[in-house]
């Protein structure tokens, strides 16, 4: 008498190859389109395989970016494959600044890429720049937080255009409602601190 073999499963060829790129951080659609058309037809099994690692995969489709996020885990009880990855205030605050800009951007305009310049970048932080501050000195970091945000993957820079960056709009998938809650405490602390010093943000007035 012959038992019933139970149905084999079989691991799709192009699965490991889709996982390892997921691994290795973003993927465009517009940079890798055969992986990603792979990603499409497989996003089930990768979803399944990484649940196993205790990571999410996502997936925006319309926006054409897929990435692995690691789960809530209030016990502390899986190991974090994604690592966390500390941000100064700056560089928060340019995350921000720059969000609260794609937003308007997608509102009020029809262009699918948001492209901004160093000097836009410097305008849009200036205003949270306390009036006594040395701008000169301020403004020149704001140079080293650009590039912490390009290897964040947040900005790129575009070939043969120098000091001019797209926003990646992944940032959308990042700073979301919560980041933002957490942030706006920081930065209430941030202008108590100013006015604790005696320095206002400019375009703000002392009440």
């Amino acid at each position: 008498m012959t038992g019933i073999d139970a149905p084999e499963t079989h691991t799709p060829e192009e699965l490991p190859g889709v996982v390892t790129k997921l691994f290795k951080g973003v993927l465009y659609a517009e940079s890798d389109e055969k992986t990603w058309q792979s990603l499409l037809g497989l996003a089930s099994h990768v979803r399944d395989y990484v649940a196993v690692l205790g990571l999410d995969l996502i997936l925006d489709e319309s926006e054409g970016y897929a990435f692995l996020k690691s789960r809530a885990d209030p016990d502390g009880t899986l190991p974090r494959l994604i690592p966390r990855r500390p941000l100064t205030f700056n560089v928060s605050l340019l995350l921000a600044l720059l969000r609260g800009r794609m937003l308007e951007f997608d509102t009020n305009s029809s262009e699918l890429r948001l492209i901004m310049t160093e000097q836009d970048i410097a305008d849009m932080v200036s205003v949270f720049l306390p009036e006594s501050s040395n701008e000169a000195r301020i403004l020149d970091q704001l140079g080293t937080n650009i590039k912490k945000v390009v290897e964040l993957g947040f900005l790129r820079k575009l070939r043969g255009q120098v000091g001019t960056y797209e926003v990646a709009r992944i940032l959308k998938a990042y700073v979301d409602a919560q980041w933002l809650e957490e942030f706006e405490a920081r930065l209430a602390d941030y202008r108590a601190s100013l006015a604790g010093a005696g320095t206002t943000p400019k375009g703000e007035d002392r009440t």
